[in-house]
C-alpha cells in the first residue's frame, strides 16, 4: 500500500463520515498497474506543490481513488455494491477537492475538475486511454501549472478527437520538461 493510500485512509477515518464505516480492515491490494499511473505522486512533483506537497499529493489520491471507485477498482475502500461505490467516490472526489479549496488552489480545483469530466466522456465513449491520458494531463497541470498546450489538448478531447489522448500526453510531457 502507497503511503498516499494509508493518509487518506486515515483522513476518512479521521472524518467521522458514514464512509468511514465501509474502510473494512485492509485496502485492495495494490496491482501492478498501480505503480506506472501514480497521478497524485506526479501533481506532488511539481514546483507549485513545493510548499504543500503532502496535502496536494493526499488531496489528488482521495480524488483519483474516488474515479477508481467510479471505473475500476478503488485502492482504498473495498466497497463490492456498485451504488455505494458510485457515492463513495463522489464522496472521494469532494474530500480531494475540499482540501485543495482548503490550500486556496483553485487552479489545482479547475484541473481535477477537468480531469473528471474528461475521463467520465472518455469512459463514456469506450476510450480508458484518453481517461489516463486525461489524468497525466491534469495531474502535470497541478504540479506544473497549466499552459496553452494543455488547454487545446483538452480542447481537442472535449471535441472528440481521434489523436486527443496523445496530445494530452505530449503536453504534460512538454510542461514537465519546460519546467
Amino acid at each position: 500500500m502507497t503511503g498516499s493510500i494509508a493518509r487518506l485512509r486515515a483522513a476518512v477515518r479521521d472524518s467521522g463520515s458514514p464512509l468511514a464505516a465501509v474502510l473494512g480492515d485492509e485496502p485492495a491490494p495494490a496491482t501492478a498497474a498501480d505503480a506506472v499511473a501514480e497521478p497524485a505522486r506526479t501533481a506532488a512533483a511539481g514546483p507549485r506543490a513545493a510548499q504543500a506537497r503532502d496535502e496536494v499529493e493526499l488531496a489528488v489520491t482521495a480524488v483519483h481513488e474516488g474515479y477508481r471507485l467510479h471505473y475500476s477498482t478503488c485502492r482504498a475502500l473495498s466497497i463490492a455494491d456498485p451504488d455505494l461505490a458510485l457515492l463513495a467516490g463522489d464522496r472521494l472526489y469532494a474530500l480531494g477537492l475540499a482540501r485543495l479549496a482548503d490550500l486556496g488552489d483553485l487552479a489545482a480545483i479547475a484541473e481535477l475538475a477537468d480531469v473528471i469530466a474528461l475521463s467520465a466522456q472518455a469512459h463514456a465513449s469506450g476510450d480508458p486511454e484518453l481517461a489516463d491520458a486525461a489524468w497525466e494531463a491534469g495531474a502535470t497541470a497541478i504540479g506544473w501549472g497549466p499552459d496553452a498546450r494543455s488547454a487545446a489538448a483538452k480542447d481537442q478531447a472535449r471535441a472528440g478527437a481521434a489523436d486527443a489522448a496523445a496530445a494530452l500526453r505530449a503536453a504534460a510531457q512538454a510542461r514537465r520538461e519546460d519546467a
